[in-house]
C-alpha cells in the first residue's frame, strides 16, 4: 500500500494550535530520526516545537467514539523530509504526545507505535474580536504539578508567506513513526493552508528534564525562538505504510 493513496484512518478538526518553536542541537535529535528520512531546517536551523491544540469531531474509520471525540494533544515534535521518486516529502517526528484519555494514548501506540502518553489535561481558548486580545494555553498534569504552555495575541490572522518560519512549521505534510524492529512507517496527513496570528508573548512551563529528558532542557528551557497560533481546520490522516530506505546522515559524519 502507498501511503499516498492510502485510505483515510482519522477524519477530525485540528483548531487553535499553538505552536512554541525552539532551536536545538541536530545531535540530540539524530538517534531519533527514523530510517529512511533525514533531518529537515529551515535557514540552517534545526527545531522542536512544543504544540497545543484542540481534536475535535474525531472519528477513526467512519466511526465517532462516544466520549473521544473532542479531547486535547500536546506534542513535542521535530522536522524531518524523505525524497520518493523526486518528490520531496516534509514531515513530522513525534517525541512524546499527551492526550487525556487512556484509549486514544493506546490506539495511537498500536496503530502506529506512537509515544503517547495519557495525563489529565485543560486548556484556555480566547480568540480576539475586533482590537481585544486572544490567549490560548494547553497543560497537562505530571509528576504532582502542571506543566503549561501559553500565548498571548492579538488582531487578524494572516497566512504566512512561502518563506516564513510559520510555513516551514506548519506545511509538513506527512508523519513517520519508528517501529518496533527498526523499521519506518510513513502517513500522510492532509489539510489546507492555516492562518496564523503571531504570538505578543509566550510562555512553557515545563519540568523539561522530567517531562523530556536532560538532553532537551538546553533548548525548551530558552525562550521560543518563534511562537504563533494557527486557526486550524478540518484534517485527514491517511493509514499508514511501511518503508525500507536506510537514513541519509552524511550530515553528521
Amino acid at each position: 500500500m502507498d501511503a499516498l493513496t492510502a485510505p483515510p484512518f482519522l477524519r477530525a478538526e485540528w483548531r487553535w494550535l499553538l505552536m512554541l518553536n525552539f532551536h536545538i542541537d541536530p545531535h540530540v535529535l539524530a538517534p531519533l530520526v527514523p530510517r529512511g528520512t533525514e533531518l529537515d531546517d529551515w535557514n540552517g536551523e534545526h527545531y522542536v516545537s512544543m504544540v497545543g491544540f484542540r481534536f475535535l469531531r474525531t472519528s477513526v474509520r467512519g466511526l465517532a467514539i462516544p466520549f473521544h471525540r473532542d479531547f486535547d494533544e500536546i506534542n513535542l515534535r521535530f522536522y524531518v523530509r524523505r525524497e520518493v521518486g523526486g518528490e520531496l516529502r516534509r514531515g513530522v517526528v513525534f517525541v512524546r504526545e499527551i492526550v487525556p484519555r487512556r484509549a486514544i494514548a493506546w490506539v495511537a501506540r498500536t496503530v502506529y507505535n506512537e509515544n503517547y502518553a495519557c495525563h489529565p489535561m485543560r486548556h484556555t481558548v480566547r480568540i480576539p474580536e475586533g482590537t481585544n486580545g486572544g490567549e490560548v494555553g494547553y497543560g497537562w498534569c505530571a509528576g504532582n504539578r502542571w506543566h503549561e504552555l501559553r500565548a498571548r495575541f492579538r488582531g487578524e490572522p494572516v497566512l504566512p508567506g512561502p518563506d516564513a518560519v510559520e510555513t516551514f512549521i506548519t506545511e509538513h505534510y506527512w508523519g513517520y513513526a519508528r517501529q518496533r524492529d527498526g523499521s519506518t512507517v510513513e502517513y500522510r496527513v492532509e489539510h489546507p493552508r492555516w492562518r496564523v496570528w503571531s504570538a505578543a508573548s509566550a510562555s512553557f512551563d515545563c519540568d523539561v528534564p522530567v517531562a523530556y529528558g536532560p538532553e532537551y532542557a538546553t533548548a525548551l528551557c530558552a525562550a521560543p525562538h518563534s511562537a504563533f497560533v494557527a486557526d486550524g481546520s478540518a484534517v485527514i490522516v491517511r493509514r499508514g505504510a511501511g518503508i525500507i530506505e536506510r537514513t541519509t546522515s552524511s550530515w553528521l559524519s
